[in-house]
């Protein structure tokens, strides 16, 4: 009776895991059309994760849809947390890797939270006080300039990680026919995309710790603004708004099909 019970308990907690990658998709979608309105000049709303989170919760039953992200994001950074403290990630980089995805997880679903409860706010003012409050620290401009650096090279990793799509080793199995074909073209051009728009988000954290303006480190819709700025930016952003959408489609597939 009790391994029966275990065991139902395993397959729930693994349930609410996968369903925070088909929540983490969901969110990329929407980002990704929030960042294609913003390459023709629109400005429906922040091109981040709390723009997706206003949009969902304008949509008809956006606050269930809302408090079921919420729970599904705290169950996949549960996940990721007790398998870097129990070691079943594997070694010590893995156990860090999964630690950071633990915390990015818990955050989303406290955004989530915040939004589900008619409290949440764009993000880019928020990270601009952080990174403010936290350039008046005795070495803040350094830390600043640290984190920009860290975001880079997680960015770095992403397309790395689609070029030479290593993202199939998070697949328990590539799904046969077309949907294996979705998977396998959606993650190269997903991860290639958010790991550019990534790189973008690094860049200007530098770039606000190296004028110590932190008004300059304003996260992803900051960055895709900057981008939608550049010499044949709105062309580049709408790229990358495709990608975004790509990856969301790919983290849906994951949420069938990858490993836990």
């Amino acid at each position: 009776m009790t391994t029966v019970a275990t065991g139902s308990r395993q397959g729930a907690w693994e349930l609410g895991a996968r369903a925070g990658y088909a929540a983490s998709g969901l969110v990329h979608v929407l980002i990704g059309v929030l960042a294609v309105q913003l390459a023709f000049g629109s400005s429906a709303g922040s091109a981040d994760q709390s723009g997706a989170f206003e949009k969902i919760a304008s949509s008809p039953f956006g606050a269930v849809v809302l408090w079921f992200t919420c729970v599904a994001f705290l169950a996949l950074g549960a996940w990721y947390a007790a398998a870097a403290i129990s070691g079943a990630a594997g070694g010590t980089s893995e156990r860090a890797k999964a630690g950071g995805k633990a915390a990015v997880y818990v955050a989303l679903g406290v955004t989530a939270f915040a939004f589900a409860r008619g409290s949440g706010s764009g993000s880019g003012s928020q990270t601009s006080s952080v990174t403010g409050e936290l350039m008046q620290a005795p070495g803040g401009r350094l830390l600043v300039g640290a984190v920009g650096v860290g975001i880079v090279a997680v960015g770095a990793y992403h397309v790395h990680k689609g070029l030479t799509k290593k993202f199939l080793e998070d697949l328990r199995r590539l799904p046969a026919g077309t949907t294996g074909r979705v998977a396998r073209q959606a993650g190269v051009v997903g991860y290639t995309a958010k790991g550019v728009a990534l790189g973008i988000v690094g860049v200007l954290f530098v770039v606000a710790a190296a004028d110590a303006n932190p008004q300059e480190a304003t996260g992803l819709d900051g960055a895709l603004v900057a981008l939608r700025d550049a010499p044949g930016g709105p062309v580049l952003l709408l790229l990358v708004a495709v990608g975004l959408i790509a990856f969301g489609a790919y983290c849906g597939i994951r949420a069938r099909f990858g490993r836990l």
